[in-house]
C-alpha cells in the first residue's frame, strides 16, 4: 500500500495583535453525513480495502468528513465512487456508503 493521505488537524499560523502569533488547528466545518440505512460501514486505515479494517460503524450512524482523498474504486448504495472519507485520524469509509449527496467532494482535500 502507499502511504496514507493525512487526516490530521490543520495548522495555521496567525497573527494576534502588534508582534503576537498563534497557532490554530482547523478542520473543514463539522457537517454530518448519515451513512447508508441498514449497513455496517468498514472503516479502513486508508482509502482502499487492501488497508487495515480499524472498526465497523454501527448501522445508520452519521459521520463528520475532515477531508477527502481518491483511493480504491468502490460500488455501494449510492454508487460506485474512488472517492474516501476520512473522518478521524487513519480512519476512512467509502464514500459509495456515506450520502453526501454529491458525485464530487464536499469538503477540503486530505494532503
Amino acid at each position: 500500500m502507499s502511504l496514507n493521505p493525512t487526516c490530521a488537524l490543520r495548522r495555521n499560523v496567525v497573527q494576534r495583535g502588534r508582534g503576537h502569533m498563534a497557532i490554530e488547528d482547523t478542520v473543514a466545518q463539522a457537517v454530518t453525513y448519515p451513512t447508508a440505512p441498514g449497513y455496517q460501514v468498514n472503516v479502513r486505515s486508508g482509502p482502499g480495502t487492501g488497508y487495515t479494517l480499524v472498526k465497523k460503524l454501527p448501522a445508520n450512524t452519521r459521520v463528520a468528513i475532515r477531508c477527502q482523498t481518491h483511493g480504491q474504486r468502490v460500488s455501494g448504495p449510492y454508487g460506485s465512487t474512488d472517492i474516501w472519507d476520512c473522518i478521524a485520524p487513519g480512519q476512512y469509509v467509502s464514500d459509495a456508503y456515506v450520502k453526501t449527496g454529491s458525485d464530487g467532494f464536499v469538503t477540503v482535500s486530505c494532503g
